[in-house]
């Protein structure tokens, strides 16, 4: 296999695509390799800016004749592995969106965000099962698992995953759906990437036209309250609330509103499905704790579902780390609370449960691992080194869907992945052994990938890139000596 691309390689890659071939020092070549997470390292001798299947899959022949190292470039969200060799294919010119109403599906181009999602659904009353950002890629996210902001009520975003278009080295373009490839099928709903380099996905939405939701924020000071009477809360109420908490520690920067600039803030995140009064009923408890610094939490349509969380907008460098949690104690509490208040930029967790514990049919990776079963999710950003300036600019005026308050933004003094993993072994005992795969991002996340799965499930999703990536191409870090 060649881990280097010969210069004389661009121009023969070339004539053979309509999109742009880079190499470094080209114009244009920055920008295609630029990724949200800062941190992570992407300067390949070789880059093609995709316009669409068909450059796709030109590359993935060109990079098995030539046994060149390939990877595919979207957003640069997820953990991925550094891209120093071999050929790199960016798909984010690849962001079209078809809805079919009448069968609420929408078919989704390979680099397409979720906001371009939700606001063509939004045109007919439906919604997808997107994240928190809607600036993270639409298939990425979906191949990972998918943990939705209203997954108690709908479930994974991977179990709406109806069919799959993907160049593989060995097969060529396939479709791997419920009743063609079906290994590969099964492999993608939750099983990562790696497999090939996907061209088009199509996926399940759901009827919803807006939600009751938003933030409240509480001082720092309050955590232990606060944090307690979530948790208690958790346990009453129905699979219609969606919520998570965050303990953040935001800089004093312009993007972030003065009520909550500079000091450590918790974030309670609200979204409720159904009638608002109903929602507003619900959340009663929880404005009862006492002043809020802000509470955003109001009726809103589905394409303001952004401001539930208010994730930064602009690139930063970062570490991202997860744990997935079984039932809580008063115990476990005291542990988060104990090593959260180091400094980490965020920390968070997730209320499961409801709908993300039921098995579709047909299954896939996720019903032999321990996510159905988990309670919460626990997830951790830190600020590492990187060449971005974190903290400043993060709420883009006009960007996709962000809310007002700007929460979740990284702060420059922030202690790096050490204090993360610390918290995470401290809550070890209420974990289930696995992490989350979505939640993973930064220099070391692609070498935690594989604790995402059991040893049966890597097992399979193996003998699944053998079928089709033989040679090992394509990086997928979660699978045995992948990344070597």
């Amino acid at each position: 296999m060649e881990t280097t691309s010969n210069p004389a390689l661009a121009p023969e890659l070339a004539r053979r695509v309509r999109g742009p071939v880079l190499t470094p020092g080209r114009d244009g070549y920055d920008e295609e390799t630029a990724g949200f997470n800062l941190a992570a390292e992407r300067r390949p001798p070789l880059v093609l800016g995709a316009t669409g299947p068909e450059d796709v899959r030109a590359a993935v022949g060109f990079a098995a004749e030539r046994g060149l190292r390939l990877a595919v470039h979207a957003t640069g969200h997820g953990a991925g592995l550094p891209v120093a060799d071999g050929l790199l294919v960016s798909t984010r010119r690849m962001d079209g969106v078809r809805v079919d109403p009448r069968t609420r599906t929408a078919r989704i181009g390979a680099g397409t965000r979720w906001h371009r999602v939700i606001e063509a659904a939004a045109r007919h009353g439906l919604a997808p099962l997107n994240g928190s950002s809607p600036l993270v890629g639409a298939v990425s996210y979906t191949l990972g698992g998918g943990l939705p902001v209203l997954g108690r009520t709908f479930g994974w975003a991977a179990d709406r995953l109806r069919s799959v278009d993907i160049a593989t080295p060995a097969h060529g373009p396939v479709t791997a759906a419920p009743d063609r490839h079906t290994d590969l099928y099964w492999a993608l709903r939750g099983g990562g990437t790696g497999y090939g380099a996907v061209t088009a996905v199509e996926i399940g939405l759901v009827p919803l036209a807006g939600l009751y939701g938003g933030g409240l924020y509480f001082p720092g000071a309050s955590a232990e309250r606060v944090l307690t009477a979530w948790w208690e809360w958790t346990g009453t109420i129905p699979e219609a609330m969606n919520t998570s908490i965050a303990l953040l520690n935001l800089p004093d920067a312009p993007g972030v509103p003065e009520p909550l600039r500079g000091r450590p803030v918790v974030h309670v995140r609200i979204a409720h499905v159904g009638r608002p009064e109903a929602g507003e009923a619900l959340v009663g408890p929880l404005r009862a704790l006492g002043p809020r610094l802000l509470d955003t939490v109001a009726r809103m349509p589905v394409t303001s579902i952004a401001a539930v969380h208010d994730d930064p907008t602009e690139p930063m460098p970062y570490d991202e780390r997860s744990l997935m949690l079984g039932p809580l104690d008063t115990g476990a509490l005291s542990a988060l609370l104990e090593r959260a208040g180091t400094g980490l930029v965020m920390v968070e967790l997730r209320h499961l449960g409801g709908a993300l514990g039921r098995r579709p049919d047909p299954a896939g990776p996720f019903d032999a691992i321990a996510h159905r079963g988990a309670s919460y999710s626990l997830a951790t950003l830190a600020a590492v080194p990187g060449p971005g300036a974190i903290g400043s600019g993060v709420h883009g005026p006009g960007a996709p869907g962000s809310g007002a308050p700007g929460s979740g933004v990284p702060g420059s003094g922030a202690p790096g992945p050490y204090e993360a993993a610390a918290l995470l072994d401290r809550m070890a005992p209420w974990g289930t052994g696995r992490r989350f795969a979505n939640f993973l991002g930064g220099p070391r996340a692609a070498f935690l990938a594989c604790e995402a799965y059991t040893p049966d499930v890597l097992t399979r999703l193996a003998a699944v890139k053998d079928a089709y990536d033989p040679d090992h191409l394509l990086p997928a870090a979660h699978l045995t000596g992948s990344h070597l």
